[in-house]
């Protein structure tokens, strides 16, 4: 097969880095793509360093079995555990992580805090830390850990009394006056951002890093002439560690939100 026509590949895990895979549709809708969602292990927010490196290089090396042709983690967590070493180990491979939405966030140059929400264990990484320090200067940033939040959305809970009121306690507990912007940190999260917004003044600015995601993706393959030239719409295929019919129902609905 021409280098061209091989699929990209996606992974999360678990249902989460279709937020990111929905944006690069958009923008690449000729392309084959395969995703493959690690819901067997989830949640990764919760598991040591080492333990999610080592699964997300097992997820790199499922996908290039499979003929991809470039990788999105479409992950915070394992972006942050894994991101550099692949790097170092796929040098000419068309490879990009996901990391919580800030500096978009402190440009907006809005009053009030910004609130980032994410997994307890993103917010302990070194790269997150690295990357509040490079704009805690700027602007009032203020971490808010959410345990249990991604697992509302693999059991496909994406809105109702329970997420809102998970939402509101969160907000509620973190906010220190005006919320200028919120970061969705993790790729799970903008599936519950309808939810959000309601709890949120109308003025509160909701950011997620998978358009910026999908576009430097689009940019490394194009930078490897790597994009395919055919006008047909590509083809998707959804794998899950899981292997239950539900979580890929569940993985195609959510594409189409």
């Amino acid at each position: 097969m021409d280098n061209k026509n091989r699929p990209i590949g996606f992974f999360d895990s678990g249902v989460g880095g279709l937020s990111v895979m929905r944006e690069a549709l958009k923008i690449m809708p000729n392309e084959d793509y395969i995703y493959f969602g690690d819901s067997k292990n989830a949640p990764y927010g919760i598991k040591s360093a080492e333990e999610v490196r080592e699964l997300t290089f097992k997820a790199v090396e499922f996908l290039l079995n499979k003929g991809v042709k470039g990788i999105a983690i479409a992950c915070n967590t394992a972006t942050s555990a894994a991101v550099a070493d692949l790097r170092k180990m796929y040098p000419e491979l068309p490879l990009v992580g996901i990391e919580p939405a800030l500096k978009p966030a402190v440009e907006c140059n809005s009053d009030g805090s910004i609130l980032i929400m994410a997994t307890p264990m993103t917010l302990k990484e070194e790269k997150f830390n690295r990357l509040m320090k490079k704009y805690e200067d700027r602007a009032d940033i203020i971490p808010v850990p959410c345990p249990g939040l991604m697992e509302f959305i693999e059991e496909g809970k994406l809105q109702g009394e329970e997420v809102e009121q998970y939402l509101l306690d969160k907000v509620n507990t973190y906010k220190k006056g005006k919320i200028s912007s919120i970061v969705l940190g993790c790729t799970h999260y903008p599936f519950i951002e309808p939810v959000l917004s309601k709890i949120v003044e109308e003025d509160t600015i909701i950011i997620d890093g998978g358009l910026g995601t999908a576009k430097e993706l689009k940019r490394r393959l194009s930078e490897k002439e790597l994009l395919r030239e055919s006008s047909e719409i590509g083809k998707i295929e959804i794998i899950n560690s899981l292997n239950k019919k539900d979580v890929i129902d569940l993985s195609y609905k959510l594409l189409e939100i």
